[in-house]
C-alpha cells in the first residue's frame, strides 16, 4: 500500500501506464498491415478532443483552485496560471525549434541533422510526448488523487488511437510490423521520464503545483494546435477529424466528472 501513498511512485507508475497505451494502440497492425487516411484522422483528431478537455478540466481548472491563485485574485491568474501556460506553450515551441526532427506529413523540421528518418521522427513524436507524462506528474504532485487519475486515463485514452497513428505510417513507409509496434511503444517511455521530472518537482516545491497545472496545459494545448489539428486536416478529412476531437473531448469531459464524482467525495 505504499506505492498508493506516495504522490512519486503514484506519478512515475501512472505516466508509465500511460505512456504503454501508445504500444497497445499500435498492437492492432499486427493483424492489419494499412489503414485508411480516413480512420487515421478520426483517430488524431480524437485523441486531440481528449487532450483538450484533460487541459481544460484536469490541468486548468485545479490551478485556478489552488489557494495561491485564489489568495492573489485577479493578480494570481495572470502572474500564475497565465505564465505558468504561457510558459508551458513557448517551452514545446523552443524545443520543436532547436531540435532536429521530422514529421510524417509536414516533413522536416528544426535544424539539420545526420540522423536517419526513423529517428527524426522519434524525436518529433518525442517532443509531443514529453508534456504528456509531465501533465500526469503534476497532477499527482498535489496529492489529489482525483486530478491524478483523470490526467492518467486521459493520457492514456490518447494514447491508443496515437499509438496507430504512428505504427501504420511506419508500415507504409517499408518497416516490419513488429518494428512499427515496438517504435511506437519506444516513443511512449519517455511519458514516466516526464512524468517523474513532474512529480517530483512539484513534491518537493509545493508552491509550483499551479505553475506546473498550467505549465502542462499550455505545452499540451499547443501540441494540439501546432501539431494535431493540422496534422489531421492535412488529408481533406477536415470534418472527419473535427467530429473525432468533439468526441474525444466529450467522453473526456464524462469521465472528468466520473472521476469526480468517485474520488471527490471523500
Amino acid at each position: 500500500m505504499q506505492l498508493f501513498s506516495d504522490p512519486i511512485s503514484m506519478g512515475l507508475l501512472a505516466s508509465l501506464l500511460a505512456g504503454l497505451a501508445t504500444g497497445l494502440g499500435a498492437l492492432p497492425i499486427l493483424l492489419k498491415k494499412d489503414f485508411s487516411r480516413r480512420s487515421l484522422d478520426l483517430m488524431l483528431g480524437f485523441a486531440a478532443g481528449v487532450m483538450l478537455a484533460a487541459s481544460a478540466f484536469s490541468l486548468l481548472v485545479p490551478a485556478f483552485q489552488e489557494q495561491a491563485v485564489v489568495d492573489a485574485g485577479w493578480t494570481g491568474v495572470f502572474t500564475i496560471v497565465g505564465a505558468g501556460f504561457l510558459l508551458g506553450a513557448l517551452f514545446v515551441h523552443m524545443t520543436d525549434k532547436y531540435l532536429p526532427h521530422e514529421h510524417f506529413q509536414k516533413g522536416a523540421e528544426g535544424p539539420s541533422s545526420d540522423l536517419g528518418r526513423v529517428w527524426l521522427l522519434v524525436i518529433a513524436i518525442t517532443i509531443h510526448n514529453f508534456p504528456e507524462g509531465l501533465a500526469v506528474g503534476v497532477s499527482f504532485g498535489g496529492g489529489d488523487i482525483m486530478t491524478g487519475m483523470s490526467v492518467a486515463v486521459a493520457i492514456g485514452l490518447q494514447n491508443i488511437p496515437e499509438g496507430l497513428a504512428v505504427a501504420a505510417p511506419l508500415v507504409r513507409e517499408g518497416y516490419s510490423r513488429k518494428y512499427a509496434v515496438g517504435l511506437a511503444t519506444l516513443t511512449g517511455l519517455v511519458e514516466p521520464i516526464g512524468g517523474l521530472i513532474g512529480v517530483s518537482v512539484v513534491t518537493f516545491a509545493v508552491g509550483l503545483l499551479p505553475y506546473g497545472l498550467a505549465f502542462a496545459a499550455g505545452a499540451m494545448i499547443f501540441v494540439v494546435g501546432d501539431e494535431m489539428v493540422p496534422e489531421s486536416h492535412s488529408g481533406g478529412n477536415e470534418r472527419l477529424a473535427t467530429w473525432g476531437l468533439m468526441i474525444g473531448f466529450f467522453i473526456m469531459m464524462i469521465l472528468d466528472n466520473v472521476f469526480s464524482f468517485l474520488f471527490g467525495a471523500g
